[in-house]
């Protein structure tokens, strides 16, 4: 039997060493082709080893071990005449529509083995490098999330072959010429931009479909095909699903379209199947059913970061540990704002088809600070003060997929109806995942509303490299004095956490004060006052 060599592979430029986070298998398993092995950690991402054949495992390295790249980390013991449907990869990524794993060996049926064979078209020798194209500014990396294509696969022009992920946005990779696709870089890689992320040999045709022997042969691809159209689950996961014994149907995907990603399938919990009644042999019928989990049990679970939470992480750190942070808080009576809107919502909703919110009163409010106190809208490039004669608001919305801040571009020439409009079409868009980089770069002061989810008090961290950022909150009626009388009024705590590099504690407080002068009377902003 013939001994394979696992070694680690190169993860990407500049990466010279891995750490083995976990094995999936153990030592002596028998594993199959491209089946996941364990995963490894670099400074930059995680990512899954696979097989390279099929066979027994034997296990060199052990959880924790670093290794550098080209380093031993396992070996596998190729087995002979098993499963012959996998020890046949060449055969299998040239005709997609291979015969069934209870078909005999091939050696049995040269016919059958030989049609395959034919099925590509003729390459024509040129070879299409595919680069990982430039994203948008200021991004130099994008982690690959999930291939919809496998190596070996025939591939259209502009047809999908993966997801790519930035610590902005996830996007898709078209294929930019057709033919056999060679993959480079595997998932979970982090690869700068411009960097070879897959090949594809131009071929003269697209490939002939491989003859079905049997008319059993298409019922048999039938079922994956179709699991694919419907739920479009990448590789990975549908490997992860398939394991776990879910069907995909039962799984709603958090990517683009529906697709169902890696960490879904990690989420995924198959459905509890309704018990069937059992009219023959009650008692024996319920001798086996498991018994009910104990109260207070203490089981845990681990999920993988995924590249927007890891990258969310690392900058929040860094705003941290960059900046000079503080906060100021003061407190805003929402009761004149909540009486025009009582007032004028029906009248509003029906003149411009859109609601009037409470968000567009405080992007007003702020546009009209930042011109009172312009260092507010200022940020630190080097050792030069940068000011902005523009406001461009972003606003942090929560998606599926983690925190992202669409901006609003020019608010301060915007009316209320077109700073509503902006704020749906922006939230719209960031929960269906469609996004683009330039719908979320270059904001100069960000507003987070964390009252939408019940926060009494908060102090929001920084979007760099902007040098403030405001933060909304819970409307709770209390008890308040007005005019010499304690009376009840809806009233909302603000926060405003800025830069003291860039702005002194003076300009942040009268900052503030004038945003709560505003709020409290809207008629301000109508007039320009």
């Amino acid at each position: 039997m013939a001994e394979i060599e696992i070694k680690v592979p190169p993860v990407g430029e500049s990466i010279t060493e891995v750490t083995i986070g976990n094995w999936f298998k153990n030592d002596g398993d028998f594993v199959k082709m491209d089946e996941v092995i364990c995963g490894l950690d670099s400074d930059k991402a995680t990512f899954e080893l696979t097989a390279e054949a099929e066979g027994v495992l034997h296990i060199k390295a052990q959880e924790g071990d670093t290794l550098n790249i080209g380093d031993l980390i396992a070996t596998i013991e190729a087995a002979n005449g098993a499963a012959p449907k996998e020890t046949a990869p060449k055969a299998e990524a040239a005709a997609p529509a291979a015969a069934p794993a209870t078909a005999p060996a091939p050696v049995a049926e040269p016919a059958k083995a030989e049609a395959p064979a034919e099925a590509p078209a003729a390459a024509t020798g040129q070879v299409y490098e595919m680069k990982v194209p430039a994203v948008g500014e200021s991004i130099s990396e994008v982690t690959i999330a999930s291939w919809s294509k496998k190596d070996g696969d025939y591939v259209n022009v502009d047809e999908i072959l993966c997801e790519l992920e930035s610590d902005k946005a996830t996007f898709e990779l078209p294929a930019e010429a057709a033919g056999i696709l060679t993959i480079v870089g595997k998932e979970g890689d982090t690869l700068g931009i411009g960097a070879v992320i897959c090949t594809i040999a131009q071929t003269a045709g697209a490939p002939a479909a491989a003859p079905a022997p049997q008319a059993s042969a298409p019922a048999a691809a039938a079922p994956a095909d179709k699991a694919y159209s419907e739920k479009h689950a990448s590789p990975v996961a549908a490997k992860i699903l398939a394991e776990k014994g879910i069907d995909p149907k039962d799984v709603n995907g958090s990517g683009s379209g529906g697709k169902i990603m890696k960490d879904d399938a990690l989420k995924a919990e198959k459905p509890a199947a309704a018990q069937p009644a059992a009219p023959a042999k009650p008692a024996a019928a319920s001798a086996p059913a498991a018994a009910p989990a104990p109260a207070g049990g203490r089981a845990s679970r681990r999920e993988k970061m995924t590249s927007l939470r890891k990258t969310i992480a690392r900058r929040l750190v860094a705003v941290k540990n960059e900046t000079a942070m503080l906060t100021t808080f003061n407190e805003v009576d929402m009761k004149p704002i909540m009486d025009l809107r009582a007032k004028f919502k029906d009248k509003f909703k029906e003149k411009h088809e859109v609601g009037l919110g409470f968000m567009s009163f405080f992007v007003k409010a702020v546009t009209v600070a930042l011109k009172d106190f312009p260092v507010v809208n200022a940020y630190i490039d080097g050792e030069e003060l940068v000011y902005n004669d523009f406001a461009d608001i972003s606003v942090a919305v929560s998606t599926p997929r983690g925190l992202v801040v669409p901006v609003i571009r020019n608010a301060e020439t915007l009316s209320f109806a077109g700073v509503e409009k902006e704020i749906i079409r922006l939230a719209v868009r960031a929960r269906d995942g469609k996004l683009g980089l330039d719908e979320m770069s270059g904001g100069t002061f960000t507003i987070t509303n964390g009252g939408i989810f019940g926060s009494m008090l908060s102090t929001p961290i920084i979007n760099a490299p902007q040098s403030a950022i405001l933060g909304m909150h819970n409307i709770v009626e209390r008890a308040v004095v007005v005019d010499g009388q304690i009376v009840v009024r809806p009233i909302m705590y603000v926060a405003l956490s800025y830069d003291h590099r860039t702005i002194d504690g003076k300009d942040s407080v009268s900052f503030l004060v004038r945003v709560k002068q505003l709020l409290e009377d809207p008629t301000r902003l109508l007039l320009d006052i």
